[in-house]
């Protein structure tokens, strides 16, 4: 029996056949019947006369081209930093699927040249990049509204404040610069 639109299914469940439907999203087709891949709601398309699943459940998320990640400084080597990402930009709500980290190269953290990763970020800095290679998880922070947006101190560990484009530690007064995001300080992501 055919399932209704906006119908509840779960996987396996039956939603057609594939006279009837072509497969769509969420959906995948098994000697001529069109099954349910995920949890969610049926959703026929009559133009098309195709069957999807749109999903009903919070799945974690994957970073695609584009994506805007926020992470930690993790390890600066000297071409190369890596980011431990903790969650997508929109979707922070949502573990992501991956735990992998991301890599920011010298040449995608600005658009000028940069002579020493240690002027542009540190160790444990919160950053902003862009997904520019999914695949590898390799990071841009080329933009005014990506880069650092927290830091602390290399020399006492306490968060510093920004003072036009260099950073100040409020304890021991020790400057420091870095590629500092528009929105550095402010909490807002």
């Amino acid at each position: 029996m055919q399932k209704t639109k906006s119908a509840l299914v779960m996987p396996g469940d039956f939603i057609g056949t594939s006279e009837e439907f072509l497969n769509g999203a969420g959906t995948y087709e098994e000697a001529g019947n069109i099954y349910a891949a995920n949890i969610g709601i049926i959703d026929i398309d009559t133009k098309e006369m195709s069957a999807s699943v749109i999903p009903r459940t919070d799945t974690p998320s994957v970073p695609k081209v584009g994506d805007v990640v926020i992470g930690r400084v993790s390890d600066l080597k000297s071409s190369v930093v890596l980011v431990d990402i903790a969650r997508i930009k929109g979707h922070e709500n949502r573990e992501l699927a991956t735990s992998d980290r991301g890599a920011i190269h010298i040449s995608n953290i600005k658009n000028a040249y940069v002579k020493d990763l240690s002027h542009e970020f540190g160790f444990m800095d919160i950053v902003l990049g862009k997904v520019i290679d999914a695949k590898t998880l390799r990071l841009s922070t080329d933009g005014k509204d990506l880069g650092v947006i927290k830091a602390i101190c290399s020399r006492c560990r306490t968060v510093l404040k920004r003072e036009d484009d260099t950073l100040k530690c409020p304890e021991c007064e020790h400057i420091e610069t870095r590629k500092i995001a528009e929105g550095y300080g402010t909490g807002v992501i």
